[in-house]
């Protein structure tokens, strides 16, 4: 959209030129069902008086503007989505009187009318650049200033904002009676992207933190149609918790004055730290009975978004340049504040199973990036808030805490924040502050993890003699060539020996990596153990590989290890081998379905099924892959049925049985299921678990529209119209495909979870004659995707609906042809070359497990 791509040089040239005092927002929630009122008085003071600048705003019908008492024409200076202010005084005040569009798309002021019962919800989305679609703003992080918000709506809704939400005020006495206005309290210095209001028919319980710094008032919101499912207790525990465990170890009282939590419909993020007013997807809040890892990921979600007060909030990047800081930091708090603090005591091991795996496949794509990206600009900014910006660096993050040591760590982050309390600042500055509490020189460390892409890969150098025993032993470091780096990593390395029919740990070395080669003379004149691991501790970021005789030890019995952290580096090894077409995808199933039904990690058994499903559909050789497809459902079958009654491990095999059914006795299975002719003790067909048949069902042709339309009508909940659209997609139909990506990639009134459920549900294996047109349908559209359906949309469709599941030599050239002349917008460009990398990959496995 013109006007709204900022760069980094001209949001320097306006920090150099203004400060701002305050911001006063006057948002009228009472116009009508498209469209709201919204008013901003934005004082400000200019060093060079008679300077120009301008002030950003999106979407909006301007109806007044007014700068230092002179009203300006709004056809005039209101272009491009920019204000233009000329002949700035030394202290001024701009007035806008404006209306915004409400969003569908969770960017801006998003409204959602609930089905169950047709209650409204409002609630603001501003990251990275969107508080701009709802008030005037000088839109950039370095511009802070207090914002006092002045809320109409109608009087029976609640309405919160960053400061305290005060008593409403009636309005009969003007004439709007059932209408009421909402003066909040200005709040301390912020960002603009952190400022929030969230309004409607919510439901609201409230609870205080008492801490050691004083009283915090606490603050839990969803749906009415929700509040049977929102768990207050567990919520508010885990909440009490991170408190008293982060203003311990920050060693700085939480910062604002309350802190609520509102659980929001339709929301395209995982949740948003807006100051002392959170919003978190209200998926959150289930409504059927989920796995431990679930609840592992909800605590992680909570606890990240609690460390922003401090970082993100309290101190501010000044610029996007370090974003990766910001995400990062509170990637690596929220993990270690549950490790710590919380019940999910092993959460380095779910991050290490999960998390950790996306940020290595982000940084092998060709869209790898340094982690501090050169965000030059907005749209540089979307294209590089990914896995690097969270996974990779929190990694990186753990590495340097390993490398400096906690304390120093903490004392240079406590001193960091007193020394930018409410202000701006950059790296650098973090960096000083952990110099000199750690005393260890930290830029070339920087230089090398952060400043350059890529992630290297660890083996094993060694020879044995007659006995067995090491006589070399040395870590080789490889990088590819793309990204040569070779850096140093603090690295652990684990021998484990069989002891009474299990592996177990019997000695342990920690080394400095440097180099391509770095000898471990400890290690020599020790016996070659039965399973050899490099990382054990996963201190370092690196791709490990395992030696021969490990490997063998890792499929012949892999649940033995004891360690559940050690698995997961294992299982990561092995996947990470099955993805590099060095483990073929038919031995990395045999691995999962000798294993996986002992594995005790939450994350592991949730997320290893999903790699080996992959394996099977997109890995394996095409020759042997209805065999190896059908081992792999009937080794699920088998697993479900020897699940322990109502445990997690049940739960799992079904959805991942349910996802794998390729046979006509498997699909009779989950019409079983469904009816109630097939049932496991323990398990119960609830609300999720029904759909997730359902579409299994439409997937395999066994469902048609009449069915599906029955079973959204009988959920009747936002969560069922979702689940629908994915069944549709599902069908192995011309017509059901045409529907689905009419609604999917050229509708863009189509909700943007309703959108996500489509493209999640769009590329089936087992439907390649059906999907084959859509290769080219979908090099079609790449150009005016993300101006259509705008950046987060398209960047969900793009990425989700490309047709990876058609891996074969003739996509991949279809998909290179189109790029050597491709014209469009670099976020849609980004999903294609990444789309083609996984073609090459795929391509590559399917070649080793054909050799086998």
């Amino acid at each position: 959209m013109p006007g709204t791509n900022l760069t980094r040089d001209e949001a320097a040239t306006r920090a150099a030129l203004l400060d701002v005092a305050s911001y006063a927002i006057d948002l009228d929630l009472t116009t009508g069902e498209t469209h709201f009122g919204t008013t901003t008085t934005l004082r400000f003071s200019c060093r060079e008086p008679g300077a120009s600048t301008f002030a950003d705003l999106v979407d909006a019908r301007v109806h007044e503007v007014t700068l230092n008492g002179r009203t300006l024409d709004p056809a005039t200076v209101y272009a491009d989505n920019r204000l233009t202010l000329d002949d700035l005084a030394a202290e001024n005040e701009l007035v806008v009187r404006a209306e915004g569009r409400y969003s569908h798309t969770g960017e801006g002021l998003h409204r959602f009318v609930d089905p169950v019962d047709q209650r409204v919800y409002l609630y603001s989305q501003f990251e990275v650049p969107d508080a701009r679609r709802v008030f005037t703003t000088f839109e950039q992080p370095d511009l802070k200033a207090p914002f006092t918000f002045r809320v109409t709506a109608p009087a029976h809704w609640v309405v919160v904002s960053n400061a305290p939400t005060p008593e409403p005020r009636p309005l009969e006495a003007e004439g709007r009676a059932g209408h009421g206005v909402w003066e909040f309290a200005p709040t301390k210095p912020l960002s603009t992207y952190v400022t929030a209001v969230v309004a409607g028919e919510y439901h609201a319980v409230h609870d205080v933190y008492e801490g050691a710094h004083g009283t915090i008032p606490l603050g839990h919101y969803c749906r009415q149609s929700l509040v049977e499912h929102l768990d207050r207790d567990v919520l508010v525990d885990l909440t009490r918790r991170s408190f008293a465990f982060f203003e311990e170890q920050f060693d700085y009282p939480y910062p604002f004055e309350k802190y609520d939590q509102l659980y929001v419909p339709e929301y395209n993020m995982g949740a948003m730290e807006n100051a002392g007013c959170v919003t978190l997807r209200d998926e959150y809040l289930p409504r059927s009975r989920q796995p431990r890892s679930f609840y592992e990921f909800r605590a992680s979600v909570i606890t990240h978004e609690m460390a922003h007060m401090w970082f993100g909030d309290l101190v501010t990047m000044k610029w996007w340049d370090d974003l990766w800081l910001n995400e990062s930091f509170a990637e690596w708090a929220c993990y270690w504040c549950e490790a710590e603090a919380t019940e999910f005591t092993d959460a380095w091991t779910g991050f290490a199973n999960a998390r950790k795996l996306t940020g290595y496949r982000a940084d092998q794509l060709p869209s790898t990036h340094p982690i501090a990206a050169d965000n030059h600009n907005l749209e540089a900014v979307e294209v590089n808030f990914d896995m690097i910006t969270y996974a990779k660096g929190a990694s990186v993050l753990k590495q340097l805490v390993a490398w400096v040591g906690l304390e120093p760590f903490l004392a240079g982050l406590r001193q960091y924040f007193r020394d930018h309390e409410y202000g701006n600042s950059e790296f650098g500055d973090l960096l000083a502050a952990l110099e000199k509490a750690s005393g260890r020189e930290l830029a070339p460390w920087a230089q090398e993890w952060l400043q350059t892409a890529g992630v290297n890969t660890l083996s094993l150098e060694s020879e044995v003699d007659a006995d067995g025993a090491y006589t070399t032993f040395a870590v080789r470091q490889t990088a590819p060539a793309d990204h040569p780096t070779l850096r140093r990593h603090r690295l652990g390395i684990g021998w484990y020996d069989e002891q009474d029919g299990r592996l177990v740990r019997s000695h342990y070395e920690e080394v400095d990596v440097v180099g391509e080669r770095t000898e471990v003379p400890a290690a020599v004149g020790r016996p070659r153990p039965a399973l050899l691991l490099l990382n054990d501790g996963d201190l370092a970021y690196a791709k490990i590989r395992l030696d021969e005789t490990s490997q063998a030890t890792a499929i012949a019995g892999l649940a033995r290890l004891e360690d559940s952290l050690a698995r997961a580096l294992v299982w990561g090894a092995t996947w990470d081998m099955t993805r590099d077409a060095e483990l073929a995808a038919t031995h990395y199933v045999q691995l999962v379905l000798g294993n996986i039904g002992q594995e005790t990690d939450a994350w592991g058994v949730s997320r290893v099924p999903v790699c080996a499903q992959q394996a099977v559909s997109v890995y394996s050789d095409p020759a042997g892959r209805d065999v190896l497809a059908r081992t792999w459902e009937h080794g699920l079958r088998r697993l479900l049925g020897e699940a322990e009654p109502g445990s997690d491990t049940q739960l799992t095999f079904a959805q991942s049985y349910a996802r794998a059914v390729v046979t006509e006795a498997g699909g009779d299975d989950l019409e079983a299921l469904l009816d109630g002719g097939l049932t496991f003790e323990g398990l119960a067909v609830d609300d999720d678990l029904r759909w997730v048949l359902l579409v299994e069902l439409a997937r395999l042709g066994r469902v048609d529209d009449a069915r599906i339309d029955a079973e959204v009508e009988r959920d009747g909940t936002i969560s069922g119209q979702q689940h629908g659209a994915a069944a549709r997609a599902s069908m192995p139909t011309a017509e059901a495909k045409a529907a689905a990506w009419q609604r999917a990639m050229l509708d863009p009134e189509t909700p943007n979870e309703t959108s996500r459920s489509i493209v999640g549900a769009f590329m089936r294996s087992g439907q390649e004659d059906v999907l084959e047109p859509y290769v080219q349908r979908y090099l079609d559209v790449v150009a005016t995707t993300w101006e259509l359906l705008g950046a987060h949309k398209g960047a969900v469709a793009l990425n989700s609906i490309f047709p990876r599941t058609l891996a074969t030599p003739a996509t991949l050239e279809a998909v290179d042809t189109w790029l050597e002349t491709a014209q469009a917008n670099a976020g849609a460009l980004r999903y294609v070359r990444e789309g083609a990398d996984d073609l090459r990959r795929s391509l590559a496995a399917q070649a080793c497990d054909a050799a086998r």
